[in-house]
């Protein structure tokens, strides 16, 4: 258990410091949207759809696993276009707000389920736990600068965007504390994790890649969402070996 706690506490670290970082470089907030694009696509479709399709290949077929995935790209997109019909006095600067909230929470269940995910893994044998804590790490520091990121980008300010980090470092310890105390089935968190694909899909899409090439060069920020989506990959990659 104490292996375990000791994990968890570093999922917490992990992700502090990568928003930390990321609210340091607030006046390269372009290039850092550019980086989480590539990153957040990156864990969509290298790490989380993957690792839904592996863990429900015994109980769906993976046709209806990517189905749940589109389900929850659309899912996504409905509560976004809710947001934006939602007026107040000032409906623009209410509507980035709130899918600056959307986009946090999104982060912040992930990286609860991220902690479910390396509790349950031990449930099944020491090994396995520390492959998913490894892979689980390595995206961390990411998951901090995706969390600050889309925030400061719907017009946050450094104190909510710093709440909401502290949120999602959190989230994970939750989660992993949690499952000293129940099972999840297989595939219940197949299902859960290809929602979550489709979710991060849709805000790296329509959110994170619009706003980091708007109204600056296009090749930098570019070349930053490739650096982030590569990053990501070789370390999901590495952790799996």
């Amino acid at each position: 258990m104490l292996t375990i706690i000791l994990i968890a506490i570093a999922t917490f670290i992990a992700t502090f410091i990568g928003g930390l970082a990321a609210l340091k470089m607030k006046d390269k907030l372009h290039l850092i949207l550019g980086f989480s694009a590539g990153a957040v696509i990156a864990v969509a479709l290298f790490d989380l759809l993957p690792e839904a399709i592996n863990l429900g290949k015994d109980y769906f077929e993976i046709s209806t696993i990517t189905s749940v995935a589109a389900v929850g790209f659309l899912v996504y997109l409905v509560l976004d276009r809710l947001i934006f019909l939602h007026t107040h006095e000032n409906p623009h600067e209410d509507s980035e707000h709130g899918r600056g909230i959307l986009g946090a929470s999104t982060f912040s269940i992930h990286s609860f389920l991220d902690g479910i995910a390396i509790g349950l893994s031990f449930q099944i044998s020491t090994a396995v736990g520390a492959i998913v804590a490894i892979a689980v790490l390595v995206h961390d520091f990411s998951d901090g600068i995706n969390t600050v990121s889309v925030i400061l980008k719907n017009s946050g300010d450094r104190k909510k965007a710093f709440r909401w980090l502290f949120i999602d470092a959190v989230a994970p310890v939750v989660g992993v504390c949690l499952t000293f105390f129940f099972t999840l089935r297989e595939s219940s968190l197949a299902m859960i994790l290809a929602v979550f694909s489709g979710f991060f899909i849709y805000v790296s899409a329509s959110d994170l890649i619009p706003e980091s090439h708007h109204a600056h060069p296009k090749f930098l920020t570019t070349a930053m969402t490739i650096i982030g989506a590569a990053v990501l990959y070789v370390a999901i990659r590495l952790a799996h070996l």
